[in-house]
């Protein structure tokens, strides 16, 4: 992921669940944002106007917007239905050129029309994650201290299984192939960095690689935040990457057989420069999501009534931003979820380890939809 990640969700790896409940448990938190008073609908998508105060993005975003016209002028047009919207590759293209023109002469108001996404609960309400790139330090070949391979994925049969996280990361399975790209110091680390679905590794001589998303092993996700929730381990309101990581420190003996219970597993390939998405154009910290295409197709240009926190990860209210549909995620499903790409390096980090909180999505087509 980043290209193409099958595993997105730092700060909380939960992954949304149908349940007679409107919201999965685990997100039902105090203050998580999510308006209960909101009406609830049947559509997937719901047409509005334009909400107000539209921001004005900065030069990052123009950046973006234009990998994402290069990107829909070299995929073939199609068609999209999406519940009960229907359009086109070329609609996709038409709002990009819209906005492209509103940015060179902001006065010009943008001529589109907003389909609000229903969300998981149907009133509107959509988790925003976060996530990105992390820094690791690694070595060429192992020692005694970074001895836990990143591995690229092995080439098999058509239908032959690969192995589990289990098998791969406790029981050796793919040792001995010639698979290993570096070694780290952390079976933890090695698990988030999975989670991510790429990462910068730094090695002793001080070079520098960006590792991308390589392929999985095609087990279910299983969220490890979740898994710890529901255990009665870590309360869902403190549920985040860095609970999860004490959690694991404070209880060693307990760490393969709670890795172990998401049995997917990430590989990584090489030669990019830069953090990539599933579009294959490169990220823009702030401005990139990820999303389940199936949903919101890659391509598409969002509004987010994102949320704001303090630097305790309290809610503190929502802004509007303009979003990039660049990347999806194995743990991205269905209308209640967006993953908010925030950038490289550990102030990143801490700024996705906090969100998961609720906000609104808005999809920008046309008005002739």
């Amino acid at each position: 992921m980043i290209n193409r990640r099958t595993a997105l969700l730092i700060p909380l790896l939960i992954l949304s669940a149908c349940s007679q409940r409107e919201i999965d448990p685990s997100n039902d938190f105090p203050n998580n944002g999510r308006d209960e008073t909101a009406l609830k609908r049947d559509s997937l998508y719901l047409s509005e106007r334009l909400p107000p105060g539209f921001p004005i993005p900065d030069q990052s975003f123009r950046d973006g917007l234009a990998q994402q016209i290069r990107y829909l002028d070299r995929i073939p047009e199609q068609q999209y239905t999406l519940g009960n919207l229907q359009l086109s590759r070329n609609d996709l293209r038409a709002t990009a050129s819209e906005l492209q023109m509103w940015l060179s002469d902001p006065s010009d108001w943008p001529e589109l029309r907003a389909y609000q996404l229903a969300g998981q609960d149907q009133r509107g309400n959509v988790q925003i994650t976060g996530y990105y790139v992390p820094i690791m330090q690694v070595r060429h070949h192992p020692d005694d201290h970074y001895r836990f391979p990143l591995y690229r994925k092995p080439t098999t049969q058509p239908g032959q299984p690969l192995p589990s996280r289990e098998e791969i990361d406790f029981d050796g399975a793919l040792e001995g192939q010639g698979l290993e790209l570096a070694y780290t110091n952390s079976l933890v680390d090695n698990f988030f960095l999975h989670v991510q679905g790429s990462g910068l590794v730094e090695f002793e001589n001080g070079e520098r690689r960006l590792l991308s998303w390589g392929g999985v092993n095609g087990h279910p996700y299983r969220s490890l935040g979740k898994e710890l929730i529901e255990r009665g381990e870590i309360d869902r309101e403190h549920i985040s990457a860095q609970s999860i990581r004490e959690w694991l420190s404070a209880n060693p003996d307990q760490m393969r057989e709670v890795l172990s219970t998401n049995p997917s597993y990430l590989f990584f390939s090489e030669g990019l420069t830069d953090p990539v998405g599933a579009a294959n154009v490169p990220l823009t910290p702030l401005y990139s999501v990820a999303v389940d295409p199936s949903v919101i197709p890659l391509g598409s240009i969002l509004l987010g009534e994102v949320p704001l926190l303090d630097e305790q990860g309290q809610l503190q209210g929502h802004e509007f931003r303009l979003l990039l549909a660049q990347d999806k995620g194995g743990a991205i499903k269905g209308p209640g979820h967006i993953d908010w790409y925030q950038g490289i390096g550990e102030e990143a980090h801490f700024h996705a380890g906090q969100l998961k909180h609720f906000g609104r999505v808005w999809l920008l087509l046309p008005p002739t939809i």
